[in-house]
């Protein structure tokens, strides 16, 4: 698991892009992904989800990460911690 982890964090680098925010489901992540594009900031959302089988949140499997361009994080972190 660890291995994946490790390749995700550098893809995520390579793409230039920081992890922002991590919540625990797609209804959540999809509500910030809207708030930061309508504030102008893209992202990419990268998870685990298993909805079909588990509609719910088991051992990490419905963690949603938050993406964005390096260069728009500290405003994307400053808008989210006032939301």
């Amino acid at each position: 698991m660890d291995k994946i982890k490790e390749k995700e964090k550098k893809s995520e680098e390579d793409l230039g892009l920081k992890e922002v925010h991590t919540v625990w489901g797609p209804v959540e992540a999809d509500v910030i992904k809207s708030f930061l594009q309508s504030n102008g900031i893209s992202c990419l959302l990268r998870g685990r989800v298993v909805q079909s089988v588990h509609p719910f949140s088991t051992d990490g499997l419905g963690e949603v990460k938050i993406l964005v361009p390096k260069k728009d994080y500290a405003l994307a972190k400053k808008l989210l911690k006032n939301k």
